[in-house]
């Protein structure tokens, strides 16, 4: 069973859709952390700010213990999209300093503002691997967002894309994975991505 976690912060019903046709059999979406101990895969979703996303997380009572539980402590497969990917971090910028999951040291910061660059940065860019992963490989996904995880460890950085240098497309470390962009709405090569993620055995 795949927990797609529901803390009213994430494109659910799109981020269902896209797993069922990547080919995911049973998809639950659930705020119950007592499901989500019982999932075998664990996606959370993520569209908005950093600090309102972690409210609403921690809101969920005992969900951000379960999640730490099965992620870090039983390495479970887990993998946060666009903001849910922030919330790995130890902290957020957004509207103030917001204390994040701290899974993967770095902090998301706004992205700087350069002559002819435009914030937020929406639309097809490129995905360029940084090292060898399962599941990340070079191709075009969709993007939107205003703010990018600037990772303390250059070890989980697992890719980047260019918007007036390089920014963090994807994290990870041991059995997370995170990924700025949506796969929901990167078409086929969303889908391939999410198809690795549901076979992935790390």
């Amino acid at each position: 069973m795949l927990a797609l976690i529901d803390y009213g912060a994430g494109n659910l019903r799109s981020v269902e859709n896209a797993l069922r046709a990547a080919g995911a059999r049973d998809v639950v979406v659930t705020a119950d952390p007592e499901m989500v101990s019982a999932a075998e895969r664990i996606v959370l979703p993520g569209v908005g700010a950093f600090g309102a996303c972690m409210d609403a997380l921690t809101a969920l009572p005992d969900m951000v213990e379960t999640l730490t539980d099965r992620v870090v402590g039983a390495g479970t497969p887990f993998l946060g999209i666009c903001v849910g990917m922030q919330l790995m971090a130890d902290s957020g910028e957004e509207h103030g300093t917001h204390a994040g999951l701290g899974w993967i040291g770095g902090t998301v910061r706004r992205m700087p503002d350069a002559a002819g660059l435009k914030i937020p940065h929406m639309g097809w860019n490129d995905v360029t691997p940084m090292r060898p992963h399962p599941l990340v490989v070079p191709g075009e996904a969709y993007f939107l967002h205003s703010y990018a995880f600037d990772v303390a460890d250059p070890a989980a950085l697992l890719a980047v894309t260019d918007h007036g240098g390089p920014i963090t497309a994807a994290i990870g470390r041991d059995t997370m994975i995170g990924v700025q962009f949506h796969p929901e709405k990167s078409q086929a090569y969303g889908l391939a991505f999410l198809s690795r993620f549901l076979e992935w055995k790390p």
